[in-house]
């Protein structure tokens, strides 16, 4: 039976303690057809040395200069080969070894497919499964109340996925995932957890720019009276948790 091919990209830069254990999540995949395709923004540290003592076959690795986060994953994604293709960035990991045939076995005849998030810090330690689930059927318009899939946990096939629109320098992810998800003609939820995802990211370290391009991001999708009520809904969410003391992960 043909398998079909995985790219998982990994970007990275001055990641030399963060990306062998991202590399060995991958690497101890019980799935066969896994293609690795590393991108490294030209790391003066041991990076890139750590990353080629890792990497097995079916591996590609380049370090050179990018404009950011999201130039790198356009190059990781052009130089890509497989059927889908997932992002896994330096500091998060595949949550087990079981992952991605397991994507594949539930899903693999979809364009996407795709499962939960867990949280974790510098040290590995789960915090939490992330607060905003991901929901049974999955489209375009899930997108309304913020980034209900982490792109960590999504399995995109090749074939819909464009590219990042650079115009964005923090949120690009969610625009990526709508603009995506037009062209899907099916979704598959799985009901595990896919990745672990380092708690501090881009985002989370720009939070204030991160609203300001999910903003606008949503009002280009869905209009701005859509976006004016999602965002009141989000709001007040928020300020509900505060108020429970929830994790806000």
């Amino acid at each position: 039976m043909h398998l079909p091919l995985v790219s998982i990209i990994t970007v990275t830069y001055q990641a030399e303690s963060l990306i062998e254990a991202t590399i060995r999540s991958v690497t101890q995949q019980d799935y066969e057809a896994i293609e690795h395709v590393l991108i490294d923004g030209g790391s003066s540290d041991n990076t890139v040395a750590i990353a080629s003592a890792c990497m097995r076959e079916r591996h590609i690795l380049i370090s050179e200069k990018d404009n950011g986060l999201y130039d790198a994953m356009n190059k990781g994604l052009r130089l890509a080969n497989g059927d889908f293709i997932m992002f896994l960035n330096a500091g998060d990991l595949l949550h087990n070894n079981q992952v991605i045939s397991e994507m594949i076995r539930q899903g693999g005849f979809t364009d996407c497919i795709y499962g939960e998030t867990s949280i974790i810090d510098a040290v590995g330690q789960h915090l939490a499964v992330r607060r905003l689930r991901p929901p049974i059927s999955l489209n375009w318009k899930s997108f309304r109340m913020g980034m209900c899939v982490s792109h960590q946990s999504m399995l995109m096939r090749k074939s819909i996925a464009v590219p990042f629109d650079l115009n964005y320098r923090i949120s690009a992810d969610i625009d990526w995932s709508i603009r995506c998800l037009k062209s899907a003609t099916s979704t598959a939820y799985c009901a595990i957890i896919v990745s672990d995802f380092l708690i501090g990211g881009v985002s989370a370290k720009n939070q204030r720019q991160s609203w300001i391009e999910r903003w606008k991001i949503m009002r280009v999708h869905y209009g701005l009276w859509s976006t004016m009520w999602s965002h009141f809904k989000i709001v007040f969410r928020y300020a509900w948790q505060r108020l429970t003391r929830k994790h806000m992960y």
